[in-house]
Formats: structure tokens, sequence, C-alpha cells
């Protein structure tokens, strides 16, 4: 099947005459079946008249699925509480030929449930005259009950040869914000004239500020209210802000401009209700194309079909560059254009946009013995590259399990402690994409210049799979622009999956923080063994250094024995004297989980008694991510001072000379007084600054023990090389 099929990216195309046809004719004569070129199927959805009311309310929340053989192609937005909801939103289609018809199902939108049939309907695309617009009407019909009425659908298609259309295709995807854990793609067609081009045109960068008099959902007068943005198919959902009607949400999050114009931005604000579906607060949009570009915009929106305000901030700004080459055509290859990357990042460039901390040039090579996903015992491997929420693809390579891309990719570093991920799928045009195997590798790790063979790994990085891949990589950044990132909140990936209860997962995280709870027990067994005398020498030696101490105690002399501890632990490893031994139990737990994953995978069908709890599910998903969150927090304070990333840990040595030397030379009171003036004073000079920890901010970077064994680099088997074997055959 084509790259090309899996193309579906929203379009502006005239509409300018009207036709009525019937959906379920037999084909027209004039049109061949079998035509070996390639057709663009432009549809625009309009709306729906009289749809069937699914919710206990008398309404539904529809949205519509458009299908082409059995591969899902396009999915509209909900619109909510609506029997006649206007959608007016457009889709491209690319197909290799008309004998499958366009099958349209409507759904109505449970949250947490199964979503509920609304009606389905076929559209002979062999009926469809070329290059004329055409408006059609489809009448829902449940093949189950074909005398009920449920309502029409309005479309507008047209549909056009494409001739001699390239088969090597680039593709942009970015995962869609489902429940479900299905791949899904979406695409952008790259011109063949342009070697390297730009993929989105511009960045919207948006601050949720707070909600004011919002909507009271709950029997106590109150809501627990969480807002959703869309822009396209990209995604973002809040934090949830308990029992209030005046939140202060303070979060930053970037969308990508695809459009020049910029686009319609959807925000729907919900109350969120365990165990049963989120109450609708209200909605409001954004017309991007009518901000100016390089200004930010205080934005105060009410709330339609329902009560309040949300304010916002809303800055548009240029695209960074971010682009697609062949390997014969990069950036690094050019002198001048390196010089010029080299000369933007430099110390001396400090203050010249302090959000572009460096570049980044990934090139796709080839992949050797990839595992083999169809029944022909070969693979149709495509490549996705990564970093944060920046993904963009190479093209399918079919039939093949060694495939070669010679792709170069290039990225804007925001954050210099991102992790690259690479992951490799089989393309499957009648079901979703098979996952053949997935490398993380921080950008701090990489070695500039290196063509390196990383062998593929699990779904959950924790083993390896069948294949290596290669890759190229190049890493430019401004240490201190990087340095001063560190302080700010890390960028978060709106476009993960939630986290689902797991019995393993669950396990894991209470063994994990039980293993930093009994550092802390076996510090104080021992200062108590001391006290105990347990051993003369060593409690005589604690009681000279306890007096020495209090006599001595200075406030400076606490960063002053953290200094020593990272200056010491250095030494160590420098030495050879290196204590930091390999988390073999991780592993092993990580290794149960993914064993578990598995078994849930092929049995997903089989709903056990925890998933029909959903209360008790969410309660125990809680528990699951605080006891996350508490041994990822010990484990980070281990890990800086033991220069699991050395980055962080010299950041951390110059971050404890300051403080000492401030604690030193500054009386306490002064130093506290300049702390308080700034704490009372902070919302005063920035209202509408996010709140921030620069302690956490700095440990989220350091990896946990998790996070560590995910990005460990495991060495490949030669042996099994395609390109070894051949070399040996010719000898």
């Amino acid at each position: 099947m084509l790259d090309s099929y899996r193309l579906k990216s929203f379009c502006n195309l005239p509409l300018v005459c009207h036709k009525k046809i019937n959906p379920v004719e037999t084909s027209n004569a004039d049109v061949p079946l079998a035509d070996p070129g390639m057709y663009q199927l432009d549809i625009t959805l309009r709306r729906g008249q009289s749809l069937a009311a699914r919710d206990r309310g008398g309404t539904s929340d529809p949205y519509v699925k458009f299908k082409i053989g059995r591969k899902e192609v396009f999915r509209s937005k909900i619109i909510h509480k609506n029997l006649n909801p206007v959608w007016e939103e457009k889709a491209c289609v690319l197909i290799d030929h008309l004998r499958e018809p366009l099958y349209i199902k409507v759904f109505d939108y449970d949250f947490g449930l199964q979503d509920d049939f609304m009606g389905s309907a076929f559209l002979d695309l062999t009926q469809l005259e070329l290059n004329r617009p055409t408006d059609v009407t489809l009448t829902l019909k449940d093949p189950h009950y074909p005398d009920h009425d449920l309502g029409i659908i309005l479309l507008s298609v047209i549909l056009t040869p494409k001739e001699g259309e390239p088969r090597d295709v680039t593709m942009l995807m970015r995962k869609s914000w489902k429940r479900s854990s299905k791949f899904q793609t979406q695409s952008l067609r790259l011109s063949d004239q342009h070697r390297k081009s730009h993929l989105w045109r511009g960045i919207v960068s948006i601050t949720l500020i707070e909600g004011r008099d919002l909507k009271a959902m709950d029997s106590n007068g109150l809501s627990d209210p969480y807002v959703k943005f869309r822009l396209g198919h990209q995604k973002y959902k809040s934090k949830i802000m308990p029992k209030t009607l005046n939140p202060q949400w303070r979060e930053q999050f970037d969308f990508h401009l695809y459009e020049e114009r910029g686009g319609v931005m959807d925000i729907t604000a919900w109350d969120k209700d365990a165990g049963k579906r989120d109450d609708f607060i209200g909605r409001c949009q954004v017309d991007l194309s009518s901000l100016s570009r390089e200004q930010t915009h205080k934005l105060e929106l009410q709330l339609e079909e329902g009560e309040g305000h949300l304010v916002l901030l809303v800055t548009l700004t240029a695209s960074a560059t971010v682009s697609i080459s062949d390997l014969s055509v990069n950036s690094m290859e050019d002198h001048k254009e390196r010089e010029e990357i080299l000369k933007r990042y430099s110390p001396l460039r400090i203050f010249n946009n302090i959000k572009d901390v460096g570049f980044l040039q990934v090139k796709v090579i080839r992949a050797e013995g990839l595992m083999a996903a169809d029944v022909t015992g070969k693979s149709d491997p495509f490549c996705v590259v990564e970093l944060n929420n920046d993904r963009l693809l190479t093209h399918t390579v079919y039939k093949n399990l060694n495939p070669e891309w010679n792709k170069v990719f290039t990225f804007n570093i925001k954050d210099i402690h991102s992790v690259l991920e690479v992951t490799v799928y089989d393309e499957d045009r009648d079901r979703s994409a098979d996952f053949l195997g997935r490398v993380a590798i921080p950008l701090l790790s990489i070695q500039n210049g290196e063509q390196k063979a990383y062998v593929l790994k699990n779904k959950q990085l924790t083993g390896p799979t069948k294949g290596v891949i290669h890759l190229e990589i190049d890493v430019i950044f401004n240490a201190v622009k990087a340095s001063l990132r560190t302080l700010i909140p890390k960028e978060r990936k709106y476009i993960e999956e939630e986290n689902r209860l797991s019995k393993q997962l669950l396990l894991r995280n209470f063994i994990r923080t039980k293993r930093c709870v009994m550092v802390l027990v076996n510090a104080a067994y021992y200062v108590n063994s001391c006290f105990d005398w347990d051993s003369p020498p060593r409690s005589l030696a604690a009681f000279v250094l306890f007096l020495l101490v209090v006599w001595n105690f200075e406030l400076y002399m606490i960063p002053l024995l953290l200094l020593l501890l990272l200056t010491w632990n250095y030494f160590l490893i420098i030495s050879g004297k290196d204590n930091r031994q390999r988390d073999t139990v991780v592993e092993d737990m990580l290794e149960d989980e993914e064993e578990e994953d598995d078994r849930d995978d092929k049995d997903g069908e089989k709903k056990g008694f925890i998933n029909k709890i959903y209360a008790i599910q969410e309660v125990c998903v809680s528990v699951q991510n605080i006891l996350d969150e508490a041994a990822s927090l010990g484990e980070r304070v281990k890990n800086t001072f033991n220069w699991t990333v050395p980055f962080l840990s010299w950041l951390a040595i110059i971050a404890l000379c300051v403080f000492t030397a401030i604690l030193y030379f500054i009386p306490l009171r002064y130093i506290v007084l300049v702390w308080g003036i700034n704490k009372f004073t902070k919302k005063l000079r920035s209202p509408y600054a996010i709140d921030n920890n620069e302690l956490l901010d700095f440990l989220s970077r350091v990896p946990s023990d998790v996070q560590v064994v995910q990005y460990q680099e495991l060495k490949p088997d030669h042996s099994h090389s395609p390109y070894k074997r051949k070399k040996n055959n010719l000898g």
C-alpha cells in the first residue's frame, strides 16, 4: 500500500456547484474501477440534522468517523449536547482505487464508557463526477434496526484524479489524544522541489491563567474544573483544580501552527466526576488569525452554553527550524551553515532568544534484522522521530526487513535534558500500525558525528527486541541557556496516554518507595547505634564530631557538606572506585511489567472486575502515581550525587558553591529579607507568572532509576547483521 494512503491533511477548497446524488446506487460506467492512478477525495463535513438521542438528557455528543476499506481515514471533533451539530470540517484523503465505498459512522461520545452507535451510511465513490464539487445527503441507518429514523449527515465532496503522484512521501505525525492505544497518524505531504522544508509555519504559546465564576456542577455548590484545548488534531488537557469555581491553573504549553492564518482553537471546560461521566461546563473559541504575531495577547473568554470566563495569554511566534531532507542534502554538511549554527549558540549569545537552547540533527540511515510483522515474513517499516512534542516520520519501505531511509531531521532544542525517541513501526492498511522497536537517547549522552547501531527495545524500553537501527546524531547547544532552562518547569508531553491501573506497576512503585524510605530508616538505625555504644570507637568518634560541629556550626556548612559529598563521589568515579551498581531489581520488575502488558494486549477483550469499578480504579491509579512520584524524587536525589548525569551534577556543584559563598559572606537576616520581599511582590510585579520551584524543576531533569534502565544503550550483536554476512560471503 502506498505511503500516501495514510495522508490526511486539512485543506481549503472552493465549492462552487451543488448536486444531490443517491449514495447507494450502482457505479458509474464512466469511472473505471481499476485505475492505475491515484485519486484525491476532498471531504467537507457540513452538519447533521435530527440525529438520535443517546444520553439521558435527551441529547447526544456526536462525532463522525470516515473509513475506506476497514481503515479509519478521518475523525471529526465532538459537538457536545446537540442533535443538529455543525462541524464544517475539511479533510483530504488519497486513495488508490474506487472499489471501496466511503463508510461514514456516527457515534455519541461517552467519557470513560463505550461510545454509543448513532447510525452509519455508505457513499459509492464511483458515482462521483471527477473534478466537480458535489453536495451529498446521507440517511443514517442502523443495520439491526433498519426502520429507525436516525437523522441525516450533509457532506460536500470532490474527487480529483492524481496521475503520477510520487511514491516516496515523508510525513509529520501527531498521535491522537484518544482513550484507546491504537496508532494513528496525521500527515503532510512535502513538496519534492524543496529538499529541506519547514513543516509548521509558527508556534502558538498558550498560558492558561485562571477561571472566573464557573458554573457549579456538584451538589456541594462547587466544581472540579479542568480545560481541554484543541487546534486541528493537537490536543492539551489541563490539570484538575479541586473544589473551586475560580481555579488558578497557571499552565503553559505550545501548539504548532500549520496554516498561514492560524486557524481556530476550540476550548472546553469540564467538571471532573469520579466514577461517572464528567460534566460539561462550557465552551469558547479563539480565532488565531485575528491575533497579531510576536505579541502577547491577554484574552478573557466568555464560556458559551455555560457560565463564567477563562483568562488566557496567547502569543504567536515565527516557526522554529524543524525540517526534513534527504541524506545528500543537510545543513551540517554545509560548512557555512554549520559555522552559522555554531555562532548562533556560542557562549557570547546568551540573551538572544533564551528559549532557543540548541540545534539537533538526526540522520536516520537504515535498520537491520527487523521483526517480520506480516504473514509473508516481511514488514513495511517506517520510522518515527520524536523530541518532546515534535514528531516527524520517514517514508515507508515496503516488504523489507533491512530498510534504508537515508533521511535527515532537524529540530530546535528547548531543553537539553530532553530525550530523543526513535520508533520503528510496520504499516498496516487494515488495522493500526504494528510496533517493531524503539530507542530512547538522552541528548546529553550523544556523541556528535558518530554513526552508531542502536539495538531496538520493547515498548517499555526494558529489554531488547529484534533488529538494530543506524543513526548519526549531532547536538549543538548553549551551555548557559541550557543551565538556566533547567530551573524552569519541564515541558509536558500533552499527547501521552494516561496511566492505567497495573498490578505490577503498583508493586514496582511500592518497592521503589520502600527502598527510598529504608535508606532513611537505616540511617536512623545507624545514628541510634552510636547513641547505644554498640561500637565504642565509632560512638566515640561520633561524639567528638558532634561536639565540634555544634560548637562551630554555621549555616553555610549545610551546602558545603553537600558540595563535599558531590566532590567525594566525583573523585571515586574518576579513580575507578565507582560504587554505583547496576539496578537489577528495577530491571527485573520492569521485565515483569512488560510480560503483564503483553498478557493485557492478548486479553484486551476480557475485562477484569477491577476495570468495571471505575471509582476504585481511579483511587488505585492515584496511589500508584503518588508512589511513583515519591520514589522518583528519592532516586533523583541519589542520582544527582552519583553523577548519573554529569552536566546536572556539575550544575549542582556550581549552585552549592554560590549558596555557600552567599551564606558565608551575607548575614542570614538579609537573605531572609530579600527572599520575603521577592515572594510578597512577585504577583504585583508579574501577575500572570507561572509558579514554580527551582529545586523540583532541577530534580525533574535527573533520571529516576526506571529511566536510567530505559535509557541504557544495549550492545548490538553484529553476528546477525545482513551487511556483515554479505561481506563474509564476498570474502
